[in-house]
């Protein structure tokens, strides 16, 4: 299963050993996925969309002849839309036989953090999901929202992958 999949790759590091992440940007904050998820980066090409689909899903890029969905980050976090401009990136996220595309506002660069500048994700309660929170890293005076995508992307999400192949 393709968040099964992405979860293993971010789980599957020594706890001792520095881990890489894509630093990306929402809005005014910066994120990280880890490195090992990430297939490539592109800029956004043509989407063919698809109806009746949730408004975070914008349809399908063709990825050298291999249909690929796209999910809007932003929306996926219920952050307000935004135009695509020629800053936004979209990262490949490639974990066993599934490919799925996420679109960000721009991506800054790969950091690398040792155990120790990670923190535990925040307990937030309530109605506040953070299950796919990593944590919090910091890099000088940056912190990046560490974020676990196989977490994130749930199973409404690959039926809709599975829907298109």
């Amino acid at each position: 299963m393709f968040s099964e999949a992405l979860q293993q790759t971010t789980l599957a590091t020594d706890s001792n050993s520095p881990r890489q992440f894509l630093a990306f940007n929402l809005d005014s904050e910066e994120y990280g996925i880890d490195i090992r998820q990430v297939q490539e980066l592109r800029g956004v090409d043509q989407i063919t969309r698809i109806a009746n689909a949730p408004s975070y899903f914008k349809g399908v890029l063709n990825l050298r002849g291999t249909i690929v969905p796209l999910l809007d980050l932003r929306l996926k976090l219920n952050m307000d839309g935004r135009d695509y401009d020629s800053f936004t990136v979209v990262i490949i996220l490639n974990a066993g036989e599934r490919t799925i595309g996420v679109a960000v506002d721009s991506v800054s660069d790969v950091a690398t953090l040792e155990a120790e500048q990670i923190k535990p994700a925040p307990t937030l309660g309530g109605n506040i999901a953070t299950d796919y929170l990593l944590g919090l890293g910091t890099v000088d005076e940056r912190m990046l929202i560490l974020v676990d995508l196989g977490r994130l992307i749930n199973e409404a999400d690959l039926a809709m992958n599975r829907a298109i192949h």
